[in-house]
């Protein structure tokens, strides 16, 4: 319905059918038609009826009183103005009527109660008959749409007021008629009216028509419209005969103008009661039709009541149950006979009864509660989490009469929220305690969540990520990989799993293997990040470890075998030189072969010190006295454009070393350093006590941690490129050219450092320098030894026996030729099954001088101990261009082992057996 429907239903606002248009023209017809029926008969005079005139009073009074009321009545639904105006004009006949009726002598009584005089009777007269017109034009002039025609305010204040005004008005000209009786113009002679009644009426039908005229003209006419029109004409015609066409009183035109008068008065009154008729009629109807909409209404609602899944029951204020729906019943076990008119109590546990009596006094001050979860007790004593809302019933007169109450019973949904919540929480604490990266990102790569993780793998506090892309934490490098790994797993809606690097708050590159996947739903992406940082290292160290072991053994088997052929040649060069030396031409020739085999055996101990396997002879050194010889040594040698200084610590640890391996390493740093400056330069050599933790050996294979002395060379060269630092190592790498270098001094170093069961770092910088730290582990002893110098024996011989066992033929023949010259009777032997043979015999043997590595089942030192068990008196010298770990173990030899390291030279050869027998 419209918001303008409710307004059709009124006189005032409803359009007029074409029936109402009818009827009024045949209204006005009959009465144009009566009246020029009457016209020519208005002069003749009639009997005096005084009843007659005060029933017509009485009933004009009435008529527009009740004509007002029922206006009146409208203007309160409709608030319209016009509607205000024209039930005053009523309002003001029907009150100058009674007036008039008071004055009229004779009529009811024989005083005038007003002191009116005849002039002030037709004065009233005339105020009458002018009042309503000029009511019924303002009622015409103030017409407009109804949404702007409202009047503001109490509609029974208004009414009052305008009522007020309208009688005071009225009550304002009773005063001046009454009081101005006397120079009023007279109106009426005796019974006839005079020239200025004439005037006076002509004027009033000029007024009426003029509303008539302004009455038409404001259109659109409602249905009240049309009737007043009509009312004004018997009005017209009212005036007419009782004032310009009768003769004297109670004549035709005076008894013919009162009917008139009683018709318009009359009209208007029939038509709002036949109008009110109706409406009593419509709203009877109505009334029948909503009490069938509400029966309906309560049919549907019990309905929904009954089928509703919830249990809903309705209780009275002190808890009696008053309806119980079907839910209820197989909520809590109970039928609707067994709980209507007893206490809700009935399914509450005991301990909950205050509770019921807090919700029955908040619903009596008219609260509602919303969703209040307790717990309910059931038929078979089994208690239920439910959740109620409860709200309060109220009368008719808006009191509070009662309690409807829906409940459901969230046993379940509890204990599934219960699960998710604790779902939730894992998940919660897995992401905050989780060692991997997590990242949520929308689908653009925007972070919208982080794992706490992000601060101990890339710097970054979660806050400091959140709301920034991805793409700004990925290696550049990594970045269109990333993004396409991104769309593969939005396209493929699988776990995608690959690996990227991103850049740490401190710029550095950290190693992530991720597991991406794509959430439709959420519309998000989800990645789990392992940092494989320290991994991916390993895996380099173990790389670069197998690449120099692989180089070692390569490295340590040559040598073996070109320690052999040295051997040969520098034992040989000592005869040919003594052969020799009376021709100074070949001489010459055999100290270079000298030099040559001796730069050769130079070569095979770098080659083997890398290999890690040289023989070594560490002792407990204070490693600050050796520093200070070296430093000592290193002058001379750098030159004078070098200057060395030394930094130490005062309380630097003694280390278990070689201090022959650490001296010639030193020396190799410094020759390097030297080479790196060229133009002259600074080189510092720096002890201190470090201390290496568990997190830095796991970092480093073949470290152990704990206390170290370490030894640092510093130089302020050109530095070494950062493309050739994972190279420095390498045997045979050098950056100083073709002839400037073997490549083999840092080997040497990292080889010694690393059998010496140390560690070594190397810092440099292109344009600052370089710095290499030797970590050495520190020694238990607590008086370390000073270096010291040894002297070389004289080379003396003997008459003892040896047994000489060497697989290689030329270097046997050799020592056999060199051993002899010494005085000693030999037995020889290429490997050891016939070197026990030799020992099973009967000869007697004296020393046992074996190479260590041998072909076949058994080497030197199995030969070695294989000979103690069948002659515990044998004395044993090793000898072996390359050791393995037969007679050296942990980068020292074995208690008692005596080994002579080829190549070697006759004075060493004798020195070593003379040694060895000696024991």
């Amino acid at each position: 319905m419209h918001a303008n429907d409710g307004r059709s239903i009124f006189l005032s606002t409803a359009q007029p059918k074409p029936r109402d248009r009818v009827a009024a023209l045949a209204v006005v017809a009959v009465a144009a038609a009566t009246f020029a029926v009457t016209v020519p008969f208005a002069k003749v005079q009639l009997a005096n009826v005084p009843a007659l005139i005060a029933g017509y009073q009485s009933a004009l009074t009435i008529n527009d009183f009740v004509t007002a009321v029922l206006l009146f009545s409208q203007f309160a639904l409709l608030r319209s103005r016009a509607l205000l105006l024209l039930a005053c004009g009523y309002l003001f006949t029907s009150t100058a009527v009674l007036l008039h009726t008071l004055a009229f002598l004779g009529l009811f009584t024989e005083a005038d109660p007003l002191g009116a005089g005849p002039q002030s009777v037709a004065w009233l007269y005339v105020i009458r008959h002018a009042g309503f017109p000029l009511f019924a034009l303002a009622y015409a002039l103030s017409k407009r749409d109804v949404s702007h025609d409202r009047a503001g305010g109490s509609a029974t204040s208004v009414i009052v007021r305008s009522g007020a005004a309208a009688l005071i008005t009225l009550a304002l000209l009773t005063w001046i008629v009454v009081g101005g009786h006397d120079w009023l113009p007279v109106l009426t002679i005796g019974d006839r009216a005079t020239a200025s009644l004439t005037f006076v009426a002509s004027m009033i039908l000029v007024l009426t028509l003029a509303t008539l005229l302004v009455l038409w003209m404001r259109r659109p006419h409602s249905v009240l419209d049309v009737w007043l029109m009509v009312a004004l004409v018997p009005w017209l015609f009212d005036i007419a005969l009782t004032t310009i066409f009768d003769a004297t009183r109670f004549d035709v035109g005076y008894y013919a103008g009162r009917i008139y008068g009683l018709c318009a008065a009359s009209i208007l009154l029939a038509i709002l009661l036949v109008d009110n008729v109706g409406l009593q009629m419509k709203l009877s109807r109505l009334l029948e039709q909503l009490r069938e909409r509400h029966g309906e209404r309560e049919r549907l609602f019990s309905a929904v009541v009954e089928s509703s899944n919830d249990a809903i029951l309705t209780m009275t204020l002190d808890g009696i149950i008053t309806s119980w729906n079907r839910a209820a019943g197989q909520l809590f076990g109970y039928s609707g006979t067994e709980v209507v008119g007893r206490h809700v109590s009935l399914i509450v546990p005991s301990e909950r009864l205050a509770e019921v009596d807090g919700i029955l006094a908040k619903i009596a001050r008219n609260e509602s509660i919303q969703h209040h979860e307790t717990v309910r007790r059931r038929k078979d004593e089994r208690l239920l989490e439910v959740s109620s809302t409860i709200s309060p019933i109220h009368a008719a007169n808006g009191t509070v009469i009662g309690a409807s109450k829906v409940v459901r019973d969230i046993t379940e949904s509890r204990r599934t929220q219960l699960a998710l919540i604790r779902e939730i929480e894992e998940r919660q604490r897995v992401f905050e305690t989780s060692q991997d990266l997590i990242l949520v990102t929308d689908g653009t790569g925007v972070v919208v969540q982080v794992s706490p993780s992000s601060f101990a793998i890339l710097g970054y506090h979660p806050d400091e990520m959140m709301g920034r892309n991805t793409a700004e934490f990925i290696y550049p490098a990594d970045l269109d990989p990333a993004r396409a790994e991104m769309r593969a797993a939005r396209q493929d809606r699988q776990v995608r799993r690959h690996e990227a690097q991103l850049l740490h708050k401190d710029g550095r590159t950290v190693v992530l293997s991720w597991v991406a996947t794509w959430s439709e739903p959420a519309q998000r992406y989800f990645f789990v990040g392992s940092d494989q940082t320290e991994k991916r290292a390993a895996e380099a160290q173990a790389r670069q470890a197998q690449k120099m072991e692989a180089i070692g053994q390569l490295t340590g088997g040559v040598a073996h075998d070109f320690n052999n052929i040295l051997t040969v040649i520098t034992g040989s060069i000592g005869i040919l030189a003594d052969g020799v030396a009376d021709r100074p031409e070949l001489a010459s020739i055999a100290k270079l072969i000298d030099e040559s085999a001796e730069r050769g055996a130079r070569l095979t101990q770098q080659l083997l010190a890398f290999a890690r396997k040289q023989p070594l002879q560490p002792v407990d050194l204070d490693v600050n006295a050796l520093i200070v010889e070296a430093a000592k040594l290193l002058r001379p040698t750098l030159g004078e454009h070098i200057d060395v200084s030394a930094r130490f610590t005062d309380d630097a640890c003694s280390a278990l070393v070689d201090p022959n391996q650490l001296t010639t390493a030193i020396l190799n740093l410094a020759l390097n350093a030297r080479d790196a400056m060229p133009q002259g330069g600074k080189l510092t050599l720096e002890t201190r006590n470090v201390s290496l933790d568990e997190d830095y050996a796991r970092a480093h294979s073949e470290l152990l941690a704990g206390e170290y002395v370490m030894i640092a060379v510093s130089d302020t060269g050109g530095g070494i490129p950062p493309a050739y630092l994972e190279k420095v190592f390498d045997p045979f790498f050098s950056t100083k050219g073709v002839g400037k270098g073997t490549g083999l001094g840092l080997s040497m170093v990292f080889g010694f450092v690393k059998q010496s069961g140390g560690h070594v770092k190397i810092y440099s910088e292109v344009g600052q320098g370089t710095c290499v730290k030797l970590y050495l582990p520190c020694s238990r002893e607590e008086k370390p030894s000073s270096p010291t110098t040894t002297t070389a024996n004289e080379a003396l011989g003997g008459a003892e026996t040896i047994l000489i066992v060497e697989d290689d033929a030329l270097v046997r023949k050799f020592v056999v030729a060199q051993v002899k010259s010494l005085g000693y009777a030999t037995l020889s032997a290429a490997d050891a099954a016939e070197a026990l043979e030799i020992i099973d015999g009967d000869a007697e043997i004296d020393l046992l001088f074996t190479d260590v590595i041998m072909p076949g089942p058994m080497n030197g030192a199995q030969l070695a101990s294989a000979a103690q068990q069948r002659r515990p008196a044998l004395k044993t010298l090793f000898t072996s261009g390359y050791t393995e770990d037969a007679v050296i173990h942990h980068g020292r030899l074995d208690d008692g082992v005596l080994l002579l390291a080829k190549p070697y030279r006759k004075p060493e050869l004798a020195r070593m057996i003379r040694i060895a027998l000696g024991r």
